[in-house]
Order: structure tokens, then C-alpha cells, then sequence
């Protein structure tokens, strides 16, 4: 199988380019936040311990959100060539989680893509995300800013984790959607991932 992780800050392109890679090397695309705000509606078990946990202002822990995976991969096991997960994990012990899950299945993450994009471009971007959709989150620049500043902070440890490993590469996500996307796709190709 070819498993991914689409690598990046807030702005970079992850969930846009997610969807293009998904398209042409047929993945299950696993957005975290679509599993979480699915599982939610359906009311499912895993579902409903999220929401408690939303409802009380907290973060979801990382076992409920592996467990919504592990049952999102049960369902597809069969009916995808690979996964790119997009948003997650975020974390090294979310990461070492999913490598665990995975193991089981014996379908082990192949490559970690991460899309480098300059702070002032990432706000930007995030700015003008803000006005096209309302998303209240990317339409005040502090906000933006400060999603930046953690997510460099949380995730350099989880760059590290799969740079040990062999597997991150870094790709340079400024440019047309278009142009990502070849970089992307050439990367996967290049380094024989692809089935």
C-alpha cells in the first residue's frame, strides 16, 4: 500500500493537494478534522467521546482519534491502493500511534511530504482563505500567526521523528497548485513509492 502524510503548516496547500494526489494515485484521503466532525454526526461510539470532549473545551485524545482510523482503515481496507493522511499525526506520540496501528496492518507509512512555505506567504495565504470561506480562524492575522508559531513549535520534533526513519522530505510548496502538485507527484515517483 502507499501510505502518506501530507507534511505542513496551516496555509501550505495540505487539504487542496491532498485531494489531487488522492485523485491520482487513488488514496483514501484521512483529514483528521473530516473523521472527527464525521464520526460526530453519525453519533458513532468514538463519535460521541469526542464530543465530550469538545463540548468541555478539550482536545480529543490521541486514542479516540487512532480509534476513529483504525475503523475508517477497517472499512477500506480492500478498496484503495494507499492513504494519504493529511492534518495527522501532529505529534511523536501520535506518530508512534499510527506507526503502531499501521505495523499491525502491515502497511507502513512509505513517505512523509512536507510542504515548506515562508511564514509572511502562509499568513497570506491564510488571510485570503479568511475572506473566501469566513473562516473566523483565518481571517484575523494574530490568529494565523500564532497557528504558525505552534505548529513550529509541536512539529519540529515530529519532522526529526520521520527524518530518523528515512522517510520526510521536504518539498517546496510555494508556486501554482499546479507546480506543488508536479513536485509532489515526482517525489512519490521518483522515490519508487508508488504501486
Amino acid at each position: 500500500m502507499l501510505n502518506l502524510i501530507l507534511f505542513g503548516p496551516p496555509g501550505s496547500g495540505k487539504g487542496t493537494q491532498a485531494v489531487n494526489l488522492k485523485e491520482r494515485f487513488h488514496l483514501l484521503h484521512l483529514s483528521t478534522g473530516d473523521l472527527l466532525r464525521s464520526e460526530i454526526k453519525q453519533e458513532t461510539k468514538l463519535g460521541l467521546e469526542a464530543k465530550h470532549y469538545i463540548d468541555a473545551g478539550k482536545l480529543v485524545p490521541d486514542a479516540v482519534v487512532i480509534g476513529m482510523i483504525k475503523d475508517k482503515l477497517d472499512q477500506h481496507d480492500k478498496d484503495v491502493k494507499g492513504i494519504i493522511f493529511d492534518g495527522f499525526p501532529r505529534t511523536v506520540p501520535q506518530a508512534e500511534a499510527l506507526d503502531k496501528l499501521l505495523e499491525e496492518k502491515k502497511c507502513p507509512i512509505k513517505k512523509v511530504l512536507a510542504l515548506k512555505v515562508n511564514d509572511e506567504e502562509l499568513v497570506r495565504r491564510m488571510l485570503t482563505r479568511g475572506i473566501i470561506s469566513g473562516r473566523s480562524d483565518d481571517a484575523d492575522e494574530n490568529i494565523s500567526r500564532g497557528r504558525i508559531t505552534e505548529y513550529n513549535h509541536k512539529t519540529a520534533p515530529l519532522a526529526d521523528y520521520y527524518k530518523a526513519q528515512h522517510k520526510f522530505v521536504e518539498v517546496d510548496g510555494e508556486g501554482s497548485i499546479e507546480s506543488i502538485f508536479e513536485l509532489l507527484s515526482k517525489e512519490i515517483e521518483k522515490n519508487k513509492v508508488a504501486v
